[in-house]
């Protein structure tokens, strides 16, 4: 079997509304100078400090947004006003907001995406401060010696963002309430999620890191199973879908010896493929694999298993497992290792022919 490493476990909170205001920038001054032997010497008012702006970075060491469920205002510091004897105003200082990898930010009003967060330490401005206003010294000319006219500061930027995790997994599960997808993730990872004999154990996302030798690995994100009706809100999976997005694989576990005879495990496998076209075409087009799993509750696998596949009309790459025992699972795990590789390879060679030559 492949070695077991990290899991993250966590309460999960993927989406949250947050208001940003950046500082003010802080009001010129209209000041004159009235040192000892200089009754006129002249306008001495400073400008106003810059706004504190915010600005938002990717963080590896963070998991969810549940620091930004419970404090939703984010107020950068106002810059302070000029001074007199040419003292400028001292600058607010920004506001750094830590995400984790991931992390989606539109504009609330109109929908906009702002930043696609996907890289570790990537930071970006989310509200830019205003400027300071200007003193009176800027007035001064020849036939203006006294100028009393100043500057107010600019208003800092502000908005309403919508805030969106999107996990970054390389695998993604899909499947009916039950199929064995929370199974299939305790047995090639060490992720923990929980397993009971009822549908809608998992809550929410767990994710799994497999790795299959000392430098090859991979991340494995499973998510509340899928019903009839998810793409209209039913069920808790549509919520999640978001998460298979960024994924360059989909698994779709279908249980093959279903405990209630009525239930036709070719119909559930159409339905939850019908729910993924009608969420998201994209998503619907990604590669996807068919696992079979419960084998080991079979009495006769091999003609099941080439019974659905018949009705079932797939041509695709399918495995039959025993998630709970582990059979086909270590045959699985080192397919999608050489799929990915594969992806990955592809990519790279693409970016590279899309680089302009000198």
């Amino acid at each position: 079997m492949p070695a077991i490493a990290a899991i993250f476990n966590m309460k999960f909170i993927d989406e949250a509304t947050i208001k940003v205001y950046a500082g003010d920038g802080g009001n010129g001054a209209a000041t004159f100078r009235r040192e000892k032997y200089e009754p006129m010497g002249g306008p001495s008012g400073g400008d106003g400090g810059r706004g504190g702006s915010i600005f938002v970075v990717a963080d590896l060491n963070i998991n969810t947004l549940v620091d930004y469920r419970y404090t939703r205002t984010f107020r950068a510091q106002r810059g302070e006003n000029g001074r007199s004897s040419d003292c400028y105003g001292a600058k607010g200082e920004d506001m750094v907001l830590r995400v984790p990898v991931g992390t989606v930010i539109s504009d609330k009003s109109t929908g906009q995406m702002l930043v696609d967060l996907a890289e570790n330490g990537q930071k970006v401005l989310l509200a830019k401060g205003g400027n300071g206003g200007l003193g009176n010294i800027h007035f001064k000319t020849s036939t203006n010696r006294a100028p009393r006219q100043c500057t107010p500061g600019e208003p800092g930027e502000e908005f309403e963002l919508y805030m969106e995790l999107k996990v970054l997994a390389d695998v993604g599960l899909l499947g009916m309430p039950n199929a064995g997808k929370s199974t299939f993730i305790r047995s090639v990872s060490a992720a923990k999620p929980k397993v009971a004999d009822y549908p809608f154990t998992t809550l929410h996302p767990n994710l799994g890191v497999v790795r299959v030798d000392t430098n090859r690995s991979f991340v494995i994100a499973d998510i509340p199973g899928l019903i009839e009706g998810a793409a209209e809100g039913a069920g808790l999976g549509h919520r999640f879908l978001r998460h298979l997005a960024r994924t360059r694989l989909l698994l779709h576990i279908v249980d093959i010896a279903p405990y209630d005879e009525s239930v036709d495990p070719v119909q559930e496998a159409r339905a939850i493929v019908e729910e993924l076209k009608k969420y998201d075409e994209e998503l619907y087009n990604k590669p996807r694999w068919l696992i079979l799993n419960k084998v080991d509750m079979l009495e006769d696998p091999d003609a099941t298993i080439k019974q659905f596949i018949r009705d079932y009309d797939w041509d695709g790459p399918c495995f039959a497992i025993s998630a709970i025992s582990g059979t086909g699972t270590k045959e699985l795990i080192y397919a999608i290792m050489e799929h990915l590789d594969n992806t990955k390879r592809i990519e790279e060679e693409s970016t590279q022919n899309e680089l302009p030559t000198d």
